[in-house]
């Protein structure tokens, strides 16, 4: 069986664009504190918005609320990790928990 080194690089490429894209159209969102701290975030992880509820300054130190945005962004990145397996695992038809490249996120 001879393999045809263009045809399996024509394919990486053709999955590597579809799941570019697939990240493209992934949307997460989380929250921190009861939802006094929400973050939501793109299928690379990046984060878009983060809203932050005025009763929050109201009753908390800066301390809690800088812990509430650790929690929130991060918990946010993970979703946003999870779905980008999801989607590349559609993409090529197995799993691929551990394969994605830890400079992912």
């Amino acid at each position: 069986m001879k393999l045809d080194i263009t045809k399996i690089s024509q394919e990486m490429q053709r999955v590597q664009e579809e799941f570019s894209q697939a990240l493209q159209k992934i949307r997460v969102e989380t929250s921190a504190g009861g939802g006094m701290v929400q973050v939501a975030a793109d299928g690379q992880g990046n984060i878009l918005s983060v809203k932050i509820d005025p009763e929050l300054f109201k009753e908390t130190d800066i301390d809690m609320l800088q812990d509430l945005l650790i929690v929130a962004v991060n918990e946010a990145k993970n979703l946003a990790k999870a779905e980008a397996q999801k989607e590349m695992q559609k993409i090529v038809g197995f799993p691929l928990t551990g394969l994605l490249p830890n400079n992912l996120f």
